[in-house]
């Protein structure tokens, strides 16, 4: 086993022959050695592809390469990146600088040093900072021909697009940059670099039909690399969310489990795999062990929000979830990274009794749908808005929302949003009186959420839920609350679009379980035990 056989093996893109190979050679030259970290980076070997790195630094500088010594510190420093060691990414790509000398300036690594400053802007919040410095990365990528700078620069400026508010473009340019990747001879850590990008904000953008589709074509990219390791994380990841979405939960969280289990190089994945099985658990109504994984997710590097706000609210405890996600959409994060938060608050909201809130989280949801193209998330605005008009008393005005969000959803392939969206037709349609169509669409939703195992959906559809903490379902929760609030049950019948019967026998349910007998104890119960 020879150098040509581990050149051979490097050019088929048979990683783990090619490191192997390598690994056995005895005095490599610089390109060699170069080609040998790459190839043990790819194969997850992590240690000793930093070290044949580090060792192809300084071969390129004693054979006077300073282009090849730049472009091996670029790496290391953007692989020190990943890994969470920022001062050693700072080092490195401080020699990326230094050993260009006076002619750093007009170099291609100029651009380079641009696009570690593009991405700190995003990560930072200052989207048009990032806009003008990728669009300069451009310009220069450009002017040298340089096919991995076009490529990280196209990621830069679409994700900075993205949090600007402008979807649809940011979007098509990912795709247009991955095309690109695909099409011109690009190095594979910067291919997967994008996909992995593009693919990850698809999701941040509710635009899941084009997370479906790029996450099949990594997918491809991924088994086409027998060894292949560092993306197989996010792959199974991504992947799982699509099985979240086509509802097949129970293969979503198989996959989930199997890479926390052995995640081997791909630890950076782990948060984002135990924040996919907490949904998974938050779903089926398995609280207990949605908050574990919900805490594993956080002790990972994952915020777990906005789940645990909807998990939150859905035991009742609404402030805190309230709480939860102003704090998150308060941060500096991209706008991109914002959209599923708003469109938890809209649910979160509601079930707080908080109108004005929701009709604002709705409003902004509107405003990303209308810079996007993502069926999904026009149908998520368009439910949002049916939501609000629903619980503000106007049922001729939901209709025509909650209609297009079911085709919406339909047509996305979500059977548990479809589901969502009937309950929701169900009430406008009780608002109406008509209770025919009513039980039909809550047939229907139940029996999609029986086939899902969303146990939490079917308790709520047939009144049974109950609040982990009281012993109340979710309408006697609801109901104590406008109680406390002083509402009568006149009022609390328009605000919930009941009958004033209906009202008074959850009330008699509530003073039973409660264990009070009139307003004012049940008052000062609610009062004195955060429901208020």
């Amino acid at each position: 086993m020879g150098l040509e056989t581990a050149r051979a093996a490097f050019a088929a893109r048979t990683w783990p022959e090619a490191r192997t190979a390598y690994a056995a050679c005895d005095a490599l030259a610089a390109r060699d050695l170069e080609q040998w970290g790459l190839a043990a980076f790819l194969t997850g070997h992590l240690a000793e592809a930093a070290d044949a790195r580090q060792r192809a630094h300084h071969a390129y500088l004693a054979e006077g390469d300073l282009d090849g010594a730049s472009r091996v510190a670029f790496w290391l420093g953007l692989t020190a990146t990943f890994r969470g060691e920022p001062a050693q990414a700072r080092g490195w790509w401080g020699l990326m600088r230094s050993v260009q000398g006076e002619r750093f300036d007009e170099s291609v690594w100029r651009g380079y040093e641009l696009l570690t400053a593009a991405m700190g802007s995003l990560l930072a919040g200052r989207a048009e900072a990032a806009l003008a410095l990728a669009a300069e990365v451009t310009d220069i990528a450009t002017a040298h021909d340089d096919p991995d700078l076009r490529v990280l620069a196209g990621n830069a400026h679409g994700q900075a697009l993205l949090a600007s508010g402008d979807l649809a473009a940011g979007l098509a340019e990912l795709d247009a940059t991955m095309l690109l990747a695909t099409a011109t001879p690009v190095s594979p850590q910067a291919v997967g670099i994008v996909y992995c990008a593009i693919v990850a904000n698809c999701k941040a953008c509710l635009d899941v039909e084009r997370s479906a589709e790029w996450t099949g074509v990594l997918d491809e990219w991924c088994a086409a690399q027998p060894g292949l390791v560092p993306f197989q994380g996010a792959c199974i990841v991504h992947r799982s969310e699509v099985h979240q979405l086509r509802g097949d939960w129970g293969r979503a969280i198989e996959e989930v489990d199997d890479l926390i289990a052995h995640p081997g190089p791909n630890a950076n994945t782990v948060g984002e795999a135990h924040y996919l099985r907490a949904e998974l658990h938050r779903l089926r109504g398995e609280h207990d062990a949605a908050e574990t994984a919900y805490r594993d997710a956080l002790a990972r590097g994952k915020d777990p929000q906005p789940g645990l706000a909807l998990m939150r609210a859905r035991q009742g405890r609404t402030d805190s979830a309230l709480a939860a996600l102003t704090r998150a959409l308060e941060e500096p994060r991209p706008q991109q990274l914002k959209t599923g938060l708003w469109r938890a608050l809209v649910d979160v909201a509601l079930a707080a009794g908080d109108l004005a809130c929701a009709a604002d989280a709705a409003a902004r949801l509107d405003a990303l749908a209308a810079a996007s193209d993502a069926r999904f998330l026009r149908a998520a605005a368009a439910m949002a808005r049916g939501q609000v008009a629903l619980r503000a008393g106007n049922p001729q005005e939901a209709l025509g929302p909650l209609r297009d969000a079911l085709d919406g959803f339909a047509g996305a392939g979500s059977p548990y949003d479809v589901a969502r969206c009937r309950v929701a037709i169900a009430a406008a349609c009780d608002a109406f009186g008509d209770r025919e169509t009513a039980r039909l669409e809550r047939d229907a939703a139940r029996e999609t959420f029986r086939a899902l195992d969303a146990r939490p959906d079917i308790d709520e559809l047939d009144g049974t839920t109950r609040d982990e903490r009281h012993g109340l379902t979710a309408r006697e929760v609801e109901i104590l609350r406008l109680v406390a609030s002083g509402a009568t049950n006149r009022g609390i019948a328009d605000e919930l679009v009941l009958s004033e019967k209906t009202v008074a026998r959850h009330l008699a349910n509530v003073f039973a379980k409660l264990d009070v007998s009139n307003r004012a104890a049940a008052t000062t119960w609610a009062h004195r035990h955060g429901l208020s």
